[in-house]
């Protein structure tokens, strides 16, 4: 009966570990009104989608739209809250967009096609550290005012698992399986 419920406590574990260290894919305004210019609710619609979730260090943001209808651009805060797409480097056309959150701290996004920053289609988020055990931790970074070296990357492929939170999932399993046979050795 102890080894039963012993298997059960490992599997409880396991699931738990294993569900709470992937990095998560973040669909844009959800699958139905995805990225786009004038959505419902108006210009506060992606600040109220955005306070819906925790973004983490390694989650993805993904743009759904139609190559050519919208834009994604990553500005500083100053170009967000101006709706000046002028200083921009990094503007992807080909939707979806798939982004990766490799840093901590603020983001922002918008379209670059005239209006549709000002009729609301612009996205600012947090991201937080997953490692971080209390809720005061350091402060996030600014946006940079450059886009050189944002630590931001794009990818348009399916996601693929991040090899550090698989390490630490197995290490964690691999810990728990030596404790589950010693406790077993000294029941014995």
């Amino acid at each position: 009966m102890a080894q039963i419920k012993s298997v059960t406590i490992l599997i409880v574990i396991i699931v738990v570990t294993i569900q709470t260290s992937e990095a998560e894919d973040y669909k844009v305004g959800g699958d139905f009104i995805g990225w786009t210019s004038f959505p419902p609710g108006g210009s506060s619609f992606y600040s109220k989608w955005a306070a819906n979730f925790t973004f983490k260090l390694n989650d993805n943001l993904v743009f759904k739209f139609e190559s050519g209808s919208h834009s994604v651009v990553i500005v500083n805060k100053s170009n967000y809250e101006k709706c000046n797409m002028n200083d921009n480097t990094q503007i992807f056309n080909k939707g979806p967009t798939k982004i990766n959150l490799d840093r901590i701290g603020d983001f922002y996004f918008t379209c670059t096609l005239s209006g549709h920053c000002t009729s609301g289609q612009k996205l600012r988020i947090k991201v937080t550290d997953t490692t971080s055990s209390s809720v005061t931790g350091k402060a996030p970074a600014e946006a940079p005012s450059s886009l050189t070296g944002t630590g931001v990357s794009v990818t348009t492929p399916p996601p693929q698992s991040s090899a550090i939170p698989m390490l630490a999932t197995f290490s964690l399993l691999f810990i728990t399986i030596c404790l589950q046979v010693f406790v077993s050795i000294l029941s014995f």
